[in-house]
Order: C-alpha cells, then sequence, then structure tokens
C-alpha cells in the first residue's frame, strides 16, 4: 500500500512539475545565460566570455556556481537549445528531492512510532513536499537552489542512513571487514555530497557548513567512537573542495558574493551616522559603545533573519520580489500554519531525540544565508527552508490523524477528514490558479515574456537590415537574443565586450554582430541609424513611428513595437 501511494505521490510532483515546463513561466535571462553556456562549452570547450571549462561562470558578472551548468550540458546536447534543457534538470531534482524526503523521514522518524494506516511518516512529507508552493515554485525553472536543496537532502539521509546503522550495530551482519565498509561508504558518500552542494549555489556555502558543525555536536558520541573515519571522511570532502577554495580566491568571483552581503547595505552604517549625532559629543565612549558596525549589523542579520518566519511571509504573501512569488499566495499554504504548530509542539515533547534536534537545527539555520544579505525575506536564497517547515508540517498532521482516529465516534472522524481534505484541496487549487492564470498577468514582469516572439520575428527578418536596435528595457536582452537565435559562440566570444559592473552589480553586453542594446531614445536613434529596425517599448516608441510589428507574449500584454526605419 505504501508503495503504490508513494509511486501516486511521486506522480502528482513530476505533473506539477513538467506540465508546460517548456512555456511557463517564459525563461529569464540568468536560465538563458545557464543554457547558452552550456551550448558555448558543447561548440568551443569555453563559455560565453572564452573562459575554459569554468567552475564560475563569469556571466553578467555575477560569476554563478557552475555545477548546474554542467548538468544542463548533456540535455542541451541531446535537445538542443530550449527551454525543455535547461529547465528539465532542475524538475528531475524537484521530484527528486521529494522522494528523498520520504526516505529521510522514515529515517528521522520510525514508521513503527508513528505511523498511521501503515503507511510511515515519510508519506505525509513527501506528500506536503509534492504539493508545497515555495518547492514547486523553484522546480520549475533553472534555479542552482533547488540543485543545492537537493544534494542537502541526499547529504542527510546518507548520513542518517550510516548513522543508524552506527546506533544499531546488530544491522551490520557478518564480522567480515568488507561489512564495515560498506556500512561507512555512507559516510563518506555524504561528506562529498555536501561538498557537491557548495558547487551550485552561493547560499549552500552558509547553510552547509552551519549543518555540518551542528552535526558533529548533535552526534559527538559517535564522532568520538568512529574518529578515524570522520577524519577520512573530512579529509574526502577537503579534497573535493579544493578546486572551489582556489576558484574563490579570485577577486572578481568574491567581490560577487560581496557585493549582495549585509556589509554592502549602507543602512546600518547610515544608521549609526544618525545615532551618534544624536549625543551630544559623537565621539564619547557611550556614543562609540553602544553605537557602532558590529552592533547594527548584528541587529540587522536578526531582524532579517527573523522576517523568514513572519507569518505574511510564510502563509500571506511571500517574497517581495514578483520573480519569486505568486500573488495572493505565500510559501506555504494556511493549514501549514495550524500544522506547524502541532508539529512544533509534538517536537518539543521528542527533543531527546537526535533526529529531532537535526530537523529544528536545520530549521534554524536555513535563513541565515538569506539574513546575510540586504534583500529580506528572500525565499530563493532561503528555499532550503521548506524542507524542515515540511517535515514538521508533516509531523503536526500524523498528530491530528492520530487524534481523530482515537475518535470513538466514527461520524466525527469523517467529518474531520473532510474538512481537512476539503481545505487542503481548495488551498492548493487556489495556488495552482494563481500560480497559472493571474502571475503572468499580474507579473507581467516577473519573466522575461514576449522575447521569444520577437527574437522569432527578428530572425524572420533581419537580413532585411544593416542594424537592429533593441530596447534594453528588459534585463539582459542580449543573452535571450543569444539562446533564441542560437548564435555562434565562437563568433560571440571574438565579437563583444562586458562592461563595467552597474551600481547592482552586474555587467552586460551592449552589442554584437548587427545587435545593439539601448535604451532607445527615438530623437536620436531614429535619423541616426538608416535602414534599421528599431524595437522599443510603447512609450519609447511613438505613434507616428512605421511599426510594422508588435510583440505580445503569452500573458497577452504588449511588451514591444518593432519600426522598420
Amino acid at each position: 500500500m505504501r508503495k503504490i501511494i508513494l509511486f501516486l505521490i511521486l506522480t502528482l510532483a513530476f505533473l506539477l512539475r513538467f506540465w508546460n515546463l517548456d512555456s511557463y513561466p517564459a525563461l529569464n535571462a540568468d536560465e538563458a545565460a545557464i543554457g547558452y553556456n552550456a551550448y558555448s562549452l558543447i561548440q568551443t570547450g569555453h563559455d560565453e566570455h572564452g573562459n575554459f571549462w569554468p567552475i564560475h561562470f563569469q556571466s553578467f558578472n555575477d560569476y554563478k556556481p557552475g555545477l548546474y551548468f554542467y548538468m544542463v550540458l548533456p540535455f542541451v546536447k541531446v535537445l538542443g537549445l530550449n527551454e525543455s534543457a535547461v529547465r528539465i534538470p532542475g524538475a528531475l531534482l524537484g521530484v527528486g528531492t521529494v522522494l528523498l524526503v520520504y526516505l529521510l523521514s522514515n529515517k528521522l522518524f520510525s514508521k513503527e512510532k508513528f505511523g498511521i494506516w501503515n503507511l510511515g511518516f515519510g508519506i505525509f512529507a513527501s506528500f506536503m513536499l509534492a504539493i508545497s508552493p515555495w518547492h514547486i515554485h523553484f522546480s520549475r525553472g533553472g534555479w542552482e537552489v533547488n540543485v543545492a536543496t537537493f544534494l542537502i537532502v541526499l547529504g542527510l539521509w546518507l548520513f542518517l542512513k550510516w548513522s543508524n546503522k552506527e546506533s544499531h550495530p546488530e544491522f551490520i551482519s557478518g564480522s567480515a571487514l568488507l561489512k564495515q565498509v560498506q556500512h561507512d561508504k555512507y559516510l563518506f558518500f555524504s561528506s562529498l555530497v555536501f561538498v557537491l552542494s557548495l558547487y551550485t549555489y552561493h547560499a549552500a556555502r552558509i547553510i552547509v557548513p552551519l549543518l555540518g558543525l551542528g552535526i558533529l555536536f548533535i552526534y559527538r558520541e559517535s564522532v568520538k567512537k568512529n574518529l578515524k573515519n570522520f577524519l577520512l571522511a573530512g579529509l574526502i570532502g577537503l579534497v573535493a573542495i579544493l578546486p572551489l577554495v582556489k576558484d574563490f580566491t579570485k577577486s572578481d568571483v568574491a567581490s560577487r558574493a560581496a557585493g549582495v552581503g549585509l556589509f554592502a547595505d549602507p543602512g546600518p552604517l547610515s544608521r549609526i551616522n544618525e545615532q551618534r549625532g544624536e549625543h551630544g559629543d559623537f565621539t564619547s565612549f557611550p556614543a562609540i559603545v553602544l553605537h557602532n558596525k558590529a552592533l547594527n549589523h548584528t541587529l540587522a542579520f536578526l531582524k532579517n533573519w527573523s522576517e523568514h518566519f513572519h507569518g505574511e511571509f510564510l502563509f500571506l504573501s511571500g517574497d517581495l520580489i514578483q520573480r519569486n512569488r505568486v500573488p495572493e499566495m505565500g510559501e506555504m499554504y494556511l493549514q501549514d500554519f495550524i500544522l506547524l504548530i502541532v508539529g512544533i509542539a509534538a517536537m518539543v515533547k521528542w527533543l531527546k531525540r537526535k533526529e529531532i534536534q537535526l530537523v529544528l537545527l536545520w530549521l534554524l539555520v536555513a535563513p541565515t544565508a538569506a539574513a546575510l544579505t540586504f534583500q529580506s525575506p528572500h525565499a530563493l536564497r532561503a528555499q532550503n527552508m521548506v524542507i524542515p517547515l515540511m517535515i514538521i508540517s508533516a509531523a503536526g498532521m500524523v498528530k491530528i490523524v492520530e487524534w481523530l482516529n482515537g475518535l470513538s465516534k466514527y461520524y466525527l472522524k469523517l467529518f474531520g477528514y473532510l474538512i481537512i481534505g476539503l481545505f487542503i484541496i481548495w488551498n492548493f487549487a487556489r495556488y495552482e490558479h494563481m500560480y497559472y492564470l493571474h502571475m503572468a498577468k499580474e507579473y507581467p514582469f516577473s519573466s522575461q515574456y514576449g522575447v521569444k516572439e520577437l527574437v522569432t520575428y527578428v530572425g524572420e527578418n533581419q537580413n532585411k537590415y544593416e542594424k537592429i536596435i533593441v530596447t534594453d528595457r528588459y534585463d539582459q536582452p542580449y543573452i535571450l537574443f543569444l539562446f533564441y537565435l542560437k548564435y555562434s559562440p565562437e563568433k560571440f566570444q571574438r565579437d563583444h565586450i562586458l562592461t563595467p559592473r552597474d551600481k547592482f552589480g552586474f555587467s552586460t553586453v551592449r552589442n554584437f554582430d548587427k545587435y545593439v542594446f539601448k535604451s532607445v531614445e527615438w530623437d536620436v536613434d531614429q535619423p541616426k541609424n538608416p535602414n534599421s529596425l528599431i524595437i522599443g517599448t510603447d512609450e519609447e516608441i511613438p505613434d507616428e513611428a512605421n511599426i510594422v510589428k508588435e510583440i505580445y507574449g503569452s500573458n497577452g500584454y504588449k511588451y514591444f513595437q518593432i519600426v522598420a526605419n
């Protein structure tokens, strides 16, 4: 019965992550960069800027961690350069994470103690992750964070698989050394997988070391007992991380991480000056001791960290960044509010168990990386937080179902199950409705709708014109043109210049071949560029211009007007 239900849950997870994956939402610039750089590696062995098989991809001078690029590469090789090739690896790992949460949860909670209808705790946890808005959203795109979350869950599961057998040596049958080696391999693979996650996403480089320290503390008795194995596992991790450490010493790679960090935010420093100025003597001892960088940045970090636990973020409105949110939806469902309360109450009673301590530790450290940046709360950088939250919610669901099962009146049980079921279905249906019908219309700039349609038209007509001027009103248009045109990487590497970083820390390419990407200034560009296409927004193009085509996105929004000059 469990296997059948698990199969149905995984099928549901697959459908929710793969339905219209190639067309919705529209491809964004970061995804196009991943796909085109993989295409460039296949064609030339270098990334778009001519770097040889890099660990970090320079891209928009934001130096993206490279593992997901390499995961996409075989899909681009087989399927060609398209949306599916970029997104399928992330969606597959999203489904894989649902399966891993089932396995992890059954390691965290034995089904004998918390089982219901002989289903096991993992069934509840995997189902809740399968329909989680937070997890679905970032599984349906080329989001590197989704890979990091998968690897973190895999690393924890491998460790617990080793730890559970270590706590129960009777599981290791026989006395042969080979049996022990086969058992210890889970510890070594766990170390390797954790290190691998550091190659996927910047936030993992904060979360994984903190989790690792927590594991060493919580399982300190096992560490002492198996010190040689832990040292060997650490050595394996150290060797695996050396290329990353070497690459991270490059100033350009490190500067991008610092550029979004909390210390780059001028807010705390301005507050220090304001507070000290309110003292009679701003150089006095109280002014210096009470108002300084250490204190103000600590307060800013704690504020950022705590905002990830606010009800508005979790249950009502979600992330402030439109690309990371769905209208009128939080990162979790409304029923999760109740489930979390019940689940946390249950876990407090089980707090002596190491596995419970591990889940609660993970919940506490999960938003740390996001809190160290000046954009908070941040659903993308804190996405790994969804795993402990779903596990705790599943604990709440198990306790509620156990309570309902204990009722003496059959009709009360039935009524309780009906209410819970209908509420979950209603919230889930509402999320799917808001995601597919309203998200692209209410947030028309959350992704780059209309660009594919634009490039299709331009590609069919580009030979008629000497120059094609394209507005830069929307994010990094050059990379989407490269992607959809399947422009020769070898030619592009020879024929482009990456601009200096802007105030947000990003660079771009202003022109390649006959394409120019800039803000359209009609009175200047029109007389200077005969025999050209000028592509701008309706605000940039006057009504009297020779508009030959208007480009609408799949959401019905008009994005571009094309002028034959």
